[in-house]
This record gives structure tokens, C-alpha cells and sequence, in this order.
């Protein structure tokens, strides 16, 4: 029922990372500088791959080939450095030799500075050729980032030390000797978090409002508690693959300060990371969390860290003490990469300051345009349509007596289908306003929609050409008024089936799908029953006429008998179609 959406989520955060993850496509300048992938795991100690160059001595201008080689890997990073100073900035520039597999990058805003990788498919030798500067440091060496698989790389593999000529010898710098950083370290919690304090001590979001996640695993719970200039966060909920928050601008993703909480094996990584766009999240490094903490229990995953309210000297992370929407998301991860996630995120309904006085808040899984969205088509399709329908179908000698000039049953026919076209021209415009135009998200239920909008607009369009009652092309008309119906009527269950699948109105399940089959079968099951009493009332008259004669006005004679029993059936018919449409309304209010 409605078009995806929400990046609002942001975050929305996560979208699907590929098997080089996090990023198959290689553009990883946020890691030019200490060429460290932003995996989250540390880097394997003996390199298997090996970096060459054709020359040993270099001028200023000389081109000379770097290759890098060994074992299959999917994923790399080749810069040249001072062999003095592999801390500075990278020196020359590169050109290709294979495009399909290699590219330039702009490292230290230098273009060429640097080379990586174009997809994630297996090689096992990478060429380029390197251009020393004019200003050129005496000894020169080329560094190799290598990705195996997601767990499995390597950081800064040197190769032989180049050399001006005149150089004087070189002589290995105790820098380049320092081990690689490790990551931070990480502890187990040995309690669960819990909902006290929240509004009071601590400002807090939780879905469904009011839980505890130390007594309700379906918690999803998030607190913030300042600690002078410091901001204490904890994130539970249920989750096999991960958590994750960002804090946003808006209410779409992109530009957004995220951190995620990713199972990996029997243990959980905490990692920074900032969104940019509707793709997967950046890693960023961990030199910005403290206190970082973890627990699993009982398919409950918690973490926690502690976090500067300004952070000066990181550009990707917000400042806390500013008021921002807060969006909460889960989804699958597997060997710690994670995957898009498959229910629009939690976002808050207004911007919050963290650090400011304690609030206990709310959020919502579904935009408000796209509630709307849905709201508006069920109200024409769940109970406008069917009830014109059956109304017009099996009441005309019941409701035969005239309302301002036309029968009755014509008149409440008429009325529920122009609302029902006007329902859902105002239903059909929202989703496209909410995404600023087409959905390429949303699947087939796009497409069905505008099936559905342009049949709504068809018909009415169709009723004003009908010709009078006894012109011969009064049965093509009745038959092709019919058809349209019929289809238009198929085709809207079909795209709410579709729709409420859909993560920007993601209604819970199984029983949102049971419901609408129950509601088909209930729709179905009046008209069986309509069907049998109008024959049944058919044959009887049938038999009781002596002389046989063709009925000709069937529903003067048969269907005028019986009426308090189709007066019974209706008023069922309508009470079972108003409850149905509460409660797929009420779902969607709750989201």
C-alpha cells in the first residue's frame, strides 16, 4: 500500500553490504590515511601478498610499474610514501594500466594519489604505473592494503625501498617497526539494562512505549545519560544480526552520524559509521567511543560506550548538544557484514537535544503520508467499493423507492464509488509526494497502484456515456462497467497484499495477511449467499407460475420476495466490513 520509503530513515540505515564489504566498488578515501579498512576487525599479522617495482633507483619524472600479487584477494589499496615517514602523505602520482579492475583515487586531495579496487571479483595481480614528483623524498615506498574476505586483510604491505640515486643509504625509522593499531577494548555486561530513570535521569526512546527491556525481550529500547561532558548510550533490542541509531538533520537518510551494534560469531562489535545517501553505512573509527560494552542473551542484543558531546576533531561526528531526529534499526548480519534492513526504521516524531533535560520519547515505523496512504485505500476498497458493489448487485428491489429523483440503491451505489475515486486519487498522489517521485523499491506495487488509478478514473468517465436503459448498447455497456469493476476490484487486494509488506508500512504478520484473506473470503462468501437466496426465490416462482411464462423482470417478481432476509444479510455485510477496516486502520496507527 505504500512506496517505500522512509530514510527517513534514515537510517535507514543500513543498506546491503557486499561480499569486499563494506565497499565492493573501492572508493575508500576515509581510509587514505592510515589505509586501515573500516571493517571493524583487526588486520592478520603475516602478509601473504607482495608489492614489486621494476626499478630500484628513480629521478624526479621516471614512470616506473608497481604490481601487487599473491593469493586471491577482492579488495586493495597501493599508495607510495616517504620509506622515512609512512605517516605522511602520499607522494606521485599513479596512472592505469586495467581500468576494469583498478582506479584512481584522491587521497590527501591529490588526484592519482592512491589506487583501489572497481568490484569485488577475485584477482590475484593488480599493474599500475607510478610518476615520481619533482620534489620527491630521497627513499620511497609502496604500501599495499589487501582484502581477502570481510575478517580477513592486511595493512600497509611494503614494498622494496626505491631510492633517488645520490640518496644517501637508508636506514629503517623505528616508526615503521610499531606494531598495527589494534582495536579498542571491549567488555561483557553483566546486566541488562533496564527502563528506570528514563524521563527522569536519562533521556530515552522506546518501541512500544512504556517497555522494559529488562523484562520484555521485544523491547527496543534507547537511552542517552549525561555524565558531564560525556554522553553515556545504551541500545538493546531483539536482534540475530544488528542494532543500530543515528541521529539525523530530517527525517531521510543521508549526512546522518550512525552507530551500529553488529553480531559477529558469539560476540558484538560497536562501530561508528556516518550515512551518506540510501547506501550502505561508512565505518568510521572507533577513537571517538570509550567504555564500549556488549551482552547477548536469550536473542537480546545490548551494547553500550560512552561518547564526548563535542568532538572537535571528528568532522563525521554531531555535536550532542543539538537537537536532532533519532532513528533505531535492525536487520540481518552475517560474519559481521551487515545487510539492508527489512523494516523501515524507528524514527522519533520530532528533533531532540540528548544532552538537554531527560525525556521518555516515542517514534514511529511509518511515515505520515504513507499511514495516510494506506488509510485513505483501505476506506475506498475495504468498505466504499464492496458495499456499492453488493448494493448494486443484489438490493435494486429493496432499495427501489426514489431519493432526490433516483432509486435508492442507485443513489448509495453512486456515492460509495465517486468516494471511492476520490479516496484514491488523494491516496494515489501521497506516496509521490512523500518520495519526491517514482519508488524503485516498492516492486510490483507501484504498478498496481496505477492500474488501480486509472481503472478509479475510468469508470465514472465510462457511467457518463451509459446509453438508456433499452438501447441495444445498453448490455455491452452494463458488461464492460462490470468488467472494469471486477479487475479494478482484483487488482487493489493484489497491491494491498503487496503494500503492507512494504517497509515504510510494514504492518505486523502473520496476521495482517490471514486478515485480508479473511476479508476476501467474507466479501466472496456474501455474494455465494446472495446468489443462492436470488435463485432459490427464482425457482420458486418458477414453479409456482402455471403457465410457465419467461420471467422477464426478475427483479420485480423473484428478488422483491425476501427482502427482510437481504436487510439482515446487508446490515451483517456492512458491520463485518467496518470491523475489518478498524482493524487494518488501528494497525496502521500504531506503527
Amino acid at each position: 500500500m505504500a512506496a517505500p520509503g522512509l530514510a527517513v530513515g534514515a537510517a535507514v540505515l543500513l543498506l546491503r553490504v557486499a561480499v569486499v564489504a563494506p565497499y565492493p566498488g573501492g572508493k575508500v578515501t576515509e581510509s587514505c590515511h592510515d589505509m586501515v579498512p573500516r571493517h571493524g576487525h583487526s588486520p592478520h599479522p603475516d602478509p601473504v601478498h607482495s608489492v614489486s617495482v621494476s626499478q630500484t633507483t628513480f629521478a624526479p619524472g621516471d614512470r616506473l610499474e608497481v604490481t601487487l600479487s599473491g593469493p586471491e584477494f577482492k579488495g586493495f589499496l597501493l599508495e607510495a610514501r616517504n620509506a622515512e615517514d609512512w605517516n605522511g602523505p602520499p607522494v606521485g602520482f599513479f596512472t592505469l594500466i586495467d581500468t576494469e579492475v583498478s582506479q584512481l583515487l584522491a587521497c590527501e586531495d591529490r588526484q592519482g594519489s592512491a589506487v583501489s579496487h572497481t568490484n569485488p571479483h577475485k584477482k590475484t595481480e593488480i599493474q599500475v604505473h607510478w610518476t615520481a614528483p619533482q620534489q620527491a623524498p630521497s627513499h620511497v615506498q609502496f604500501l599495499a592494503t589487501v582484502v581477502e574476505k570481510y575478517k580477513t586483510f592486511w595493512v600497509k604491505i611494503p614494498s622494496p625501498v626505491i631510492s633517488q640515486a645520490n640518496a644517501p643509504p637508508f636506514s629503517t625509522p623505528e616508526a615503521t617497526a610499531a606494531p598495527l593499531s589494534t582495536l579498542p577494548p571491549v567488555s561483557r555486561l553483566t546486566e541488562p539494562f533496564n527502563a528506570s530513570g528514563c524521563g527522569n535521569k536519562k533521556f530515552c526512546v522506546r518501541s512500544p512505549s512504556a517497555c522494559d527491556p529488562e523484562k520484555e525481550r521485544t523491547c527496543v529500547f534507547l537511552s542517552f545519560t549525561r555524565d558531564g561532558q560525556s554522553v553515556v548510550a545504551e541500545l538493546s533490542g531483539p536482534s540475530k544480526g544488528y542494532l543500530s541509531f543515528a541521529f539525523s538533520h530530517d527525517t531521510w537518510m543521508g549526512d546522518d552520524d550512525a552507530y551500529l551494534c553488529v553480531r559477529d560469531g558469539q560476540a558484538v562489535r560497536i562501530q561508528p559509521s556516518r550515512l551518506e545517501g540510501r547506501s550502505h553505512p561508512v565505518m568510521d573509527s572507533l577513537d571517538a567511543l570509550e567504555e564500549m560494552a556488549w551482552r547477548l542473551e536469550d536473542g537480546v542484543m545490548q551494547c553500550s560506550f560512552r561518547r564526548n558531546i563535542t568532538l572537535p576533531g571528528a568532522k563525521n561526528r554531531f555535536a550532542l548538544n543539538a537537537s536532532y531526529y533519532i532513528f533505531l534499526a535492525s536487520g540481518a548480519a552475517e560474519e559481521g557484514r551487515i545487510y539492508r534492513h527489512s523494516q523501515q526504521p524507528l524514527i522519533t516524531y520530532d528533533k531532540h537535544d540528548v544532552t538537554g533535560p531527560p525525556e521518555d520519547v516515542g517514534g514511529s515505523q511509518s511515515p505520515l503520508l504513507l499511514k495516510a496512504h494506506g488509510a485513505l485505500m483501505l476506506v475506498a476498497w475495504v468498505a466504499a467499493v464492496s458495499i456499492g458493489v453488493i448494493v448494486a448487485r443484489f438490493f435494486k428491489p429493496v432499495l427501489s423507492h426514489p431519493v432526490f429523483g433516483e432509486a435508492a440503491w442507485f443513489q448509495v451505489h453512486r456515492t460509495l464509488m465517486l468516494t471511492t475515486c476520490v479516496l484514491t486519487g488523494v491516496a494515489f498522489v501521497l506516496p509521490f509526494v512523500y518520495r519526491g517521485g517514482w519508488s524503485r523499491r516498492a516492486g510490483c506495487h507501484p504498478y498496481l497502484g496505477c492500474a488501480v488509478m486509472t481503472m478509479a478514473v475510468l469508470q465514472p468517465l465510462l457511467a457518463g456515456f451509459r446509453p438508456p436503459l433499452h438501447d441495444p448498447r445498453r448490455r455491452l455497456f452494463n458488461w464492460t462497467h462490470w468488467g472494469m469493476g471486477t479487475a479494478a476490484r482484483i487488482i487493489a487486494v493484489a497491491a494491498m497484499f503487496l503494500g503492507m509488506d512494504l517497509p515504510g508500512l510494514r504492518l505486523p504478520g502473520p496476521w495482517k495477511t490471514y486478515t485480508m484473506l479473511g476479508f476476501v473470503a467474507w466479501h466472496v462468501g456474501a455474494e455465494i449467499v446472495l446468489e443462492i437466496h436470488a435463485y432459490r426465490l427464482s425457482r420458486k416462482v418458477e414453479i409456482l407460475d402455471d403457465t410457465r411464462i419467461q420471467i422477464i423482470e426478475p427483479f420485480t417478481i423473484a428478488d422483491a420476495e425476501g427482502h427482510a432476509f437481504k436487510k439482515a444479510v446487508l446490515a451483517v455485510y456492512v458491520c463485518g466490513n467496518v470491523t475489518f477496516l478498524v482493524i487494518f486502520l488501528a494497525a496502521i496507527y500504531y506503527l
